[in-house]
């Protein structure tokens, strides 16, 4: 998928403040059985065709407003997964803003997988 170049930008200004982690990296940790949660910030739709093992669900578009209930732990490690990695790092940056202090954007995301 093409993206505009300002959601290139808003993204890549993200990426500056937001850690990035990968698909090998989470794979790593999972066999290692290292402690974390794994969230898909994907669209209901996308999430209803597939996801990855051991992840919960909380869309983008409302990880805001339930991550406190869903994992309130602010010293948690979280690892956020979208399709390839943009949206999860937008959504990695207002968990940070919350107070989360260990949130990770997987780059590459689902197709990386």
């Amino acid at each position: 998928m093409e993206h505009s170049s300002k959601f290139q930008t808003l993204v890549a200004a993200a990426k500056q403040r937001v850690p990035q982690t990968n698909v090998g990296e989470v794979q790593k940790m999972m066999a290692a059985g290292e402690p974390f949660h794994f969230v898909d910030v994907r669209e209901e739709s996308e999430w209803r065709n597939g996801c990855l093992p051991k992840a919960i669900h909380l869309g983008k578009g409302v990880i805001e407003r339930d991550i406190v209930q869903a994992i309130p732990d602010t010293d948690a490690k979280i690892v956020l997964y979208c399709g390839g990695g943009s949206r999860s790092t937008l959504a990695a940056e207002n968990l940070i803003k919350m107070g989360y202090k260990n949130v990770w954007s997987m780059e590459g995301g689902f197709r990386g997988w």
